[in-house]
């Protein structure tokens, strides 16, 4: 199996690369670090061994280790399930919660970060093996990854609409952002608060399948928890109506929010809320049917 040495080296070389490449903590503090990056970089490394072995065993007719493969698919179906039943405890100590369909989005996105892993790796070892060079195989699947995470990028809601400043106004106790009612706020002093210093955007969606995803309620909660983590939010435990709620407006299907931020700068709350990710469990596409298409006209 020396002769092999080449091949698996460069495959989990270059699968381990790539997913380090994916290892990232950002804003959302998740994965946590350093005890999150252990795990997720010991898993990235045996999706690159896995492979990166498959190409040798298939070389030596050894069909029954490529099962491997298959068994591995399976544990990365049972780590997503993990990974989402932990967001989901986190969830519950959120001041702003994520939603459901954040949790599985992300959940979802590990799931497939060790797939790329998988595939990155194989294809370097395919590509070595075929041109006798790791030179060569490091190359392609250099480009592999590029290629598929460049396929697998999602939209942010910048992509599919347009964010700008909202104004808050009471009519009584209910609070307005350009005339869609938000909430009742029945404390004159929180309504005051609100008035002096909390900011609101409205989001007007491109098109009728920009309508329907923004329209989603677990698209809203990812909007409200993004801006709060990255504005700040001005409320404890006991404080609701200083919660962030994203209302859609039934006439047109524009979203409006107003938030009691921390850092009350309206144009930041534009740019969180235009770098929130769509959720692939919220995108609709009514277009996309000949009954959609034709109430649009």
């Amino acid at each position: 199996m020396d002769r092999y040495a080449d091949i698996v080296i460069s495959g989990i070389l270059a699968g381990g690369i790539g997913r380090i490449l994916l290892l990232r903590a950002d804003y959302r503090q998740y994965p946590s670090y350093p005890r999150g990056y252990v795990t997720h970089l010991v898993l990235g490394l045996i999706a690159a061994a896995l492979g990166a072995i498959a190409v040798p065993a298939l070389i030596e007719k050894e069909y029954t280790a490529v099962t491997f493969l298959a068994l591995a698919a399976q544990q990365f179906r049972d780590i997503r399930s993990l990974e989402r039943e932990s967001l989901e405890r986190i969830d519950k100590s959120e001041l702003v919660p994520r939603g459901d369909c954040y949790i599985e989005d992300i959940a979802k996105t590990f799931e497939a970060r060790n797939y790329i892993a998988m595939l990155t790796a194989l294809i370097t070892s395919l590509s070595t093996y075929y041109f006798k060079n790791a030179g060569t195989g490091l190359g392609f699947g250099a480009a592999t990854f590029l290629i598929v995470q460049y396929s697998l990028r999602g939209q942010l809601v910048k992509d599919i609409a347009e964010v700008v400043k909202g104004e808050i106004s009471f009519e009584g106790p209910l609070m307005k952002v350009d005339g869609v009612v938000i909430m009742n706020v029945g404390n004159a002093v929180a309504r005051e608060k609100y008035l002096s210093r909390a900011i609101a955007a409205r989001i007007i969606p491109r098109d009728d399948n920009a309508r329907a995803t923004l329209g989603n309620i677990g698209q809203r909660l990812a909007i409200q928890h993004n801006a709060a983590i990255q504005l700040g939010i001005r409320k404890d435990v006991d404080e609701p109506e200083f919660t962030p709620v994203a209302r859609r407006n039934t006439e047109n299907g524009e979203i409006v929010m107003a938030i009691f931020s921390v850092e009350p700068d309206v144009e930041c709350l534009i740019e969180a809320i235009r770098r929130t990710p769509v959720l692939e469990s919220s995108k609709r596409k009514p277009l996309d049917s000949p009954a959609g298409r034709k109430a649009a006209d």
